[in-house]
Order: C-alpha cells, then structure tokens, then sequence
C-alpha cells in the first residue's frame, strides 16, 4: 500500500469537535453508538467515525482514515456478501492497525466526492424521527415553513426510503442524490432517510451543524403546527426567492455555511 500523508491536525480537530456537538446529550441527536462523521483529508483519503465509538466522547483513536478508491468500487458491486463487505471496509484503512469503519462509511465515501463537500454528519434525531417514521415524510422533505430552513438547510431536503444500513443503503443514496443533482443542479445539503435518521453535508463543520440543528427546529414545527391544524407552507415562488436572495448568501457566508 502507497505511503499517506498524516491527517491534518486542524481537519481531525474539526470533525472531533463537530462530532462532541452532534453528540451532546441534551441536542437527543443520537445516543450509544449511534450517528457518524467523516471528513476529507486528501483527494483520496478521508477519516470517519469507527464503529461502535461514541459521537459525544469521540477521540482521536476512534477515527479512522479510509482511501476512497476501494469503498466507491463497491457501490457498483450487484452482489456482495456481507463478509466480503467487512473485508472491504478493513482494506481501505490506510493503517491497518486502526479500528474498523463505520459500515456507513460506504455513503460518507461518496458524498465526500460532491463539489464542495468537506464533511459529513450523520445522526438520528429523535424530532426528525417521529416525521421520517410516518407518511409525512416527503411533504417534511419537500415543503418549507420558515425562511432559515431554507437558508441552512436548502429549498429541499433528499427523502430515501428505507433500505438495510450497509451498501444497499449506500447505493440508495447515491440514486437519491444524483437525481436531485440532475434536477436541482446542486448537491443537498440534507439527506432524509426514511425510518432512520438525517446527514447533513457541507463545506465546514459549522455548515453540518447548522443543517443538522436547522432541520430538528423545523421538524419541530412541522409537528406542531400538523397538530394544530394543516401547516400554512411558503409558497414555491417565495421559497425561491429566499434560495437566491445575494443577501441571505451573504448570510450563509458568515455564518459558514458557504
């Protein structure tokens, strides 16, 4: 196996730190051994959650850095046993002495390769939850009832149906995203899956967070106001118009988002 160069500090603190906020306790994004984060390090590397650590106590040891190559290779696989699976995810360490990858690490592989994506956080917010385990799903991940949604969160959210964690739901994603790309012309910024949780991706840590916090408020909302009634959404023509507003831009900028 090629040489590697050494995680970069500032890249391995970032996610550490982003993954200590995911985790805290009173957020209820994820708890035990739940949710993961990775972010890349070189064109082919990145460093992801290893299984079984825990987002709010995560150190450095419970990191892993993984090649890109071998687990994109998988996704185009028709069939694979789970064990050769495993075999895969032990491969792509770039140090075989470090502890084994989130199986998830399939879906974080891929989505660090979309334009402007730096880090990706995955978690199963107990707010969300309650929306993603019902019918109401897809009008949670279609309609917006609040400008910063839209501003942290995008005009829409990525909604896949449920599939086994693992590669199928690797490849689930994969399916889901490049067909809003195709529609939108733009990566999400959120991704829904159905009877599971959400990932947030971004450019930054702070844009992961925004995205993840953002959408657990509006799922808040969402409920509540289902629960009073039907839900006044923003019309189509005025989600737009925030989506491409220069000085909510500007916003996302500073608040790094962009």
């Amino acid at each position: 196996m090629p040489e590697t160069t050494p995680t970069p500090p500032d890249t391995l603190s970032r996610l550490l730190n982003l993954s200590h906020e995911l985790g805290r306790e009173e957020r209820r994004l994820a708890i035990l051994g739940e949710g993961n984060t990775s972010a890349r390090t070189s064109p082919d590397t990145f460093i992801v959650k290893a299984s079984g650590s825990n987002l709010r106590t995560l150190a450095p040891a419970g990191v892993t850095e993984c090649h890109f190559a071998p687990l994109l290779k998988l996704l185009d696989a028709k069939s694979i046993a789970d064990s050769a699976v495993d075999e895969a995810l032990l491969a792509s360490r770039t140090d075989s002495a470090s502890k084994k990858p989130s199986v998830e690490a399939m879906f974080h592989a891929w989505l660090l390769t979309l334009p402007g994506v730096n880090f990706v956080g995955h978690t199963h917010p107990i707010e969300v939850n309650k929306i993603l385990c019902t019918k109401f799903a897809r009008t949670y991940a279609t309609r917006r009832l609040c400008p910063d949604e839209i501003v942290c969160c995008g005009a829409e959210f990525v909604l896949v149906p449920y599939v086994d964690p693992g590669l199928k739901l690797a490849q689930a994603i994969r399916r889901a995203v490049t067909a809003y790309v195709k529609r939108l012309s733009r990566p999400p910024r959120v991704i829904l899956l159905e009877n599971h949780g959400l990932i947030a991706l971004g450019g930054t840590p702070e844009a992961v967070l925004a995205a993840s916090l953002m959408a657990v408020k509006a799922a808040e909302i969402f409920t509540g106001a289902s629960a009073l009634g039907t839900p006044r959404f923003m019309t189509p023509a005025s989600v737009a118009r925030i989506a491409g507003r220069p000085d909510e831009h500007y916003r996302e900028k500073m608040l790094g988002l962009r």
